[in-house]
């Protein structure tokens, strides 16, 4: 299987050259195929450097949909960047959890992975996601908050994919007296990746280091504007969290209906555990349907969410030729 669809989800260019073919649906992310309209109609002034008040402006606005207090979130230009910058910043010993986000093992040398059910010494920082990638599992707020009191090191929570289900959050509980760093991202949720915006939560020493480090305009204009009109949509923010959970409901059903069981409570993704995932990547493949597989997880295939019954019509007759073929 080629690094190039194992490494990272949305390299369609790069099935199109292997594969050929046209029209192809893109089910290798989890990033929300129904993307907030209003960027489509936002213009810039390309002339000016970012306003600092509008910068903060948007850490206010997204604040107040993380239920968070202001002095603890830094906007950054994408999360992963974040989670380098923080991981830079407070160093190790480090563990984080597998299967997992791939740059959770590189935020600090030397960390070492572990399964959730070996969790373990408290000495160390702990680096994890709620909702999990890619089995989309789930950890409630009450198992982060004993694991946010075992110890004096740092809990790093990689929230990437909580907008679609805000209870599964504790970026509530970041506060200057506790340990806990919280990671956001907005192009996820909204759908609009290519914006490249993120937030870290954190105690106010550091978000001031973190300021230090990103310099006078960290962000673009369009970046700013857009995550600022974006999470001010209450209506559309509460429409596609119902939108997401009706049709990963939908994706669901039909996935069983073909022999399938999902795993995942995220409704952006669905992870299938099967006996030849590479096998079934490139059937999908020869169909122009893009998922996701893993080198070192042989069994697992994510699938995104399609974007409407039409894709997830011919997602059906993909999987239905593997089993006439089969």
């Amino acid at each position: 299987m080629s690094h190039e669809w194992t490494w990272h989800g949305g390299n369609l260019q790069a099935a199109k050259r292997r594969f050929g073919g046209s029209d192809w649906i893109d089910l290798s992310t989890g990033i929300n195929p129904h993307p907030w309209p209003g960027a489509a109609t936002m213009g810039f002034d390309w002339q000016r450097l970012p306003d600092p008040d509008s910068l903060a402006q948007l850490e206010a606005v997204a604040a107040a949909c993380f239920g968070v207090d202001t002095r603890h979130v830094c906007a950054v230009p994408g999360t992963e960047i974040g989670l380098r910058l923080v991981g830079a910043l407070i160093g190790g010993p480090a563990r984080h959890v597998v299967p997992g986000y791939r740059t959770h093992g590189a935020m600090i040398v030397g960390s070492a992975a572990v399964e959730w059910s070996e969790i373990g010494d408290p000495a160390s920082h702990l680096i994890l996601a709620n909702p999990n990638n890619p089995d989309g599992r789930i950890v409630t707020t009450g198992a982060i908050q004993a694991l946010l009191a075992r110890g004096d090191r740092w809990l790093l929570v990689d929230e990437a994919f909580a907008d679609a289900d805000p209870a599964s959050s504790v970026a509530a509980s970041v506060g200057n007296d506790r340990r806990l760093i919280v990671f956001r991202s907005f192009g996820k949720f909204f759908g609009l990746a290519g914006v490249r915006l993120g937030f870290v939560l954190a105690p106010e020493t550091i978000v001031a280091a973190l300021r230090e480090r990103l310099g006078a305009w960290p962000l673009s204009a369009a970046a700013i504007a857009i995550g600022t009109a974006a999470y001010a949509d209450g209506e559309w923010i509460s429409a596609t969290r119902r939108r997401l959970g009706n049709e990963a409901a939908t994706l669901d059903a039909m996935l069983v209906d073909k022999g399938f069981q999902p795993v995942g409570d995220c409704p952006l993704f669905r992870l299938l555990d099967v006996n030849d995932a590479h096998g079934l990547f490139e059937h999908l493949a020869r169909s122009a349907i893009l998922s996701r597989p893993f080198a070192e997880r042989p069994r697992w295939l994510r699938l995104g969410l399609p974007a409407d019954a039409a894709a997830r019509t011919r997602l059906a007759a993909a999987l239905d030729a593997m089993h006439a073929n089969g």
